[in-house]
């Protein structure tokens, strides 16, 4: 059976990518572990994800953001950040940017909702779900990809595959891909929370001496537990050393909040109850060639980064954005979507956006994660001069909120079709 994209992983990357490819005209298949809406579907359960406003941009470019706006998100509209026990502190606003908010925070349920809704009646895609991936041989010009699928053994062929099987990808490790891999020592605590005051649309970013510690506003969607907390509920991701985790994870409740309280002090006022918390190792890692002749890797496939400043899946969400673009204008020009000549530009787009990103974020982990006396002192400067310079902020503001750089069609919120008629 033959494909112009195979999509390895139906997940959030994977499903945004064929929707993103919905009017190009480019045959797809989608392999996905697990069935289509299957509650135990790991990719869209209760994890809060940060939505940067680019993301939102990316969303409506795909048609999907009034859908998950209906399902419920939380607008993030002020950031304040500060440095436990220091004088340096800032806060970014989206009146500011002249925006309605600085990002969002949703459940990866809400988006799985919305991307999963109409994803088996898009006319140019074929779903393969659940099917696992048994084999990939790249030639040169195709690919051909044996799945599972019921006990059965199928053979696909297809111009491209796109990796989007998660930070654990079986594509990689089928093919040997090579990584950079670089570990922090940290490990996040993901939690819900609930104080005794509404979190009127801010985020607070502190940072901790074991690594920064955000409480995000996530007012639960109505269909969802949680829902009579309402803006009171809050999703937390603390990050702390590896040896700390056993011991944050055995406290009981009471114990936890208290500690937490300590982190945090009142900025969001009294704590009063968490939800059983989840642990997640924390590292950098990324492919040393994220595309290859017939290949593609993409979100975290591609690379994981720190959760500080929430930037991780807004990052795979612009690869897909960029990918669906150059996939897009290479079949308007009849050109091969697998050929180099196409990946290299992909590429070459991409890079300046890691470059960015990746160092961003491995700075703030390593620099507000030290005591050391000088870093201390630079650290708390730097937040006096964002907050004193608004140029400064400005950069800073843009580059969390997925706005720096070249941007595709998606990112501006315009469709991929009639691509070069506006």
């Amino acid at each position: 059976m033959d494909f112009d994209i195979l999509i390895i992983g139906g997940g959030m990357v994977g499903a945004s990518l064929a929707h993103a490819l919905k009017d190009s005209g480019l045959r797809i298949g989608l392999v996905e572990a697990v069935a289509l809406h299957d509650a135990d579907q790991p990719s869209y359960d209760s994890r809060a994800i940060a939505l940067s406003w680019g993301s939102r941009r990316i969303f409506e470019g795909m048609g999907l953001w009034a859908a998950m706006e209906r399902e419920g998100v939380t607008a993030i509209r002020t950031i304040k950040v500060s440095d436990r026990g220091h004088f340096g502190a800032t806060r970014m606003e989206a009146d500011e940017e002249g925006v309605e908010a600085l990002g969002y925070v949703a459940e990866a349920a809400v988006i799985g909702r919305a991307l999963a809704s109409d994803l088996a009646a898009l006319p140019n895609v074929e779903l393969f779900c659940p099917a696992r991936l048994s084999d990939i041989v790249i030639d040169g010009d195709a690919a051909r990809v044996t799945i599972e699928q019921r006990g059965t053994q199928r053979e696909l062929h297809a111009r491209l595959v796109v990796a989007a099987d998660g930070g654990r990808s079986t594509v990689r490790e089928r093919l040997g891909a090579r990584t950079f891999d670089l570990g922090y020592g940290q490990t996040a605590v993901i939690a819900n929370v609930v104080s005794d005051r509404p979190h009127g649309n801010v985020a607070y970013e502190r940072f901790t001496e074991s690594g920064p510690l955000a409480m995000l506003p996530n007012t639960a969607p109505s269909w969802m537990e949680g829902a009579a907390e309402g803006e009171r509920r809050w999703s937390l991701v603390w990050t702390v050393h590896d040896h700390e985790v056993a011991e944050h994870l055995a406290l009981d409740d009471a114990a936890f909040l208290e500690r937490l309280q300590k982190r945090l002090g009142r900025r969001a006022g009294r704590l009063l109850s968490v939800t059983p918390r989840c642990a997640y190792p924390l590292k950098l890692q990324y492919v040393r060639d994220h595309v290859r002749p017939r290949l593609a890797f993409i979100g975290n496939a591609a690379h994981l980064i720190h959760p500080v400043g929430g930037q991780g899946f807004n990052l795979g969400l612009r690869d897909v954005a960029v990918l669906a673009e150059v996939l897009a204008v290479a079949a308007q020009q009849g050109g091969d979507p697998g050929s180099m000549e196409t990946l290299r530009g992909y590429a070459e787009w991409r890079r300046p956006d890691y470059i960015r990103v990746m160092g961003f974020t491995d700075g703030l982990a390593r620099t507000f994660s030290s005591d050391l006396r000088p870093l201390v002192a630079a650290r708390n400067l730097g937040m006096v001069a964002m907050d004193l310079v608004p140029p400064v902020r400005r950069l800073f503001t843009r580059q969390a909120m997925g706005v720096n750089g070249r941007q595709p069609r998606l990112a501006l919120g315009l469709p991929l079709t009639h691509m070069g008629q506006e």
